[in-house]
């Protein structure tokens, strides 16, 4: 019988996404539990050995890891039918030859940082409810449909019936992610909390 603990082939597929700037990667192998966005190439020389690598193309501009993708962004001056396969053929061949994908202690310091920036946030006991309430609905309705388009989102604060959030991945500088936050998002919170009066977005 054949040894059978031969590496299986990464299969690697592109999706659109509606950002017009950004493609989505999809890979038959988990890369990350969490999600990582880079944004700013010094973040990716930090944390990321792959986010590193691509950056170190000329014509990525952001790169965002979650589960089974991985969503580039690209700088403007270069067109995707230039550059898809190039970049199809590097993340296959990253993730074939097992390389790193983040390092460890990425969701640790990024978790502080998270604590650090919601510290700064004193609620009230009615408004930690609110808060709570408005956190389940985006996990359980907008994350699974935001990540299949590649992105990402995270609530970041509530203050005076505002609740702010904050894009990545994908949405972030999406021409669409204005109509989806404020048609579907913000209608949606609007009518399951009352409280909420508006929903703004932060670039993550």
């Amino acid at each position: 019988m054949e040894n059978t603990a031969t590496k299986s082939p990464v299969m690697l597929y592109t999706e659109q996404t509606p950002n017009p700037e950004s493609l989505k990667f999809v890979t038959n192998k988990m890369l990350y539990q969490g999600t990582a966005d880079f944004r700013e190439e010094e973040l990716a020389r930090e944390w990321s050995p792959l986010a590193s690598a691509l950056f170190d193309l000329p014509y990525v501009k952001g790169v965002y890891i979650s589960t089974n993708f991985v969503t580039v962004t690209k700088e403007f001056n270069y067109a995707w039918e230039d550059i898809m396969l190039k970049l199809k053929e590097f993340i296959k061949n990253y993730v074939q030859d097992g390389k790193a994908i983040l390092n460890e202690g990425f969701e640790e310091a990024m978790a502080k940082l998270e604590a650090e920036r919601g510290a700064s946030y004193e609620y009230t006991e009615n408004e930690a409810e609110i808060v709570v309430k408005i956190k389940e609905l985006l996990d359980t309705y907008v994350k699974p449909a935001v990540e299949m388009d590649g992105g990402n989102i995270e609530f970041k604060h509530f203050d005076k019936g505002i609740v702010t959030v904050i894009l990545q991945g994908s949405c972030s500088g999406c021409p669409s992610s204005t109509v989806t936050l404020k048609s579907g998002i913000e209608g949606m919170l609007k009518r399951m909390v009352p409280e909420v009066k508006e929903v703004v977005s932060e670039m993550g």
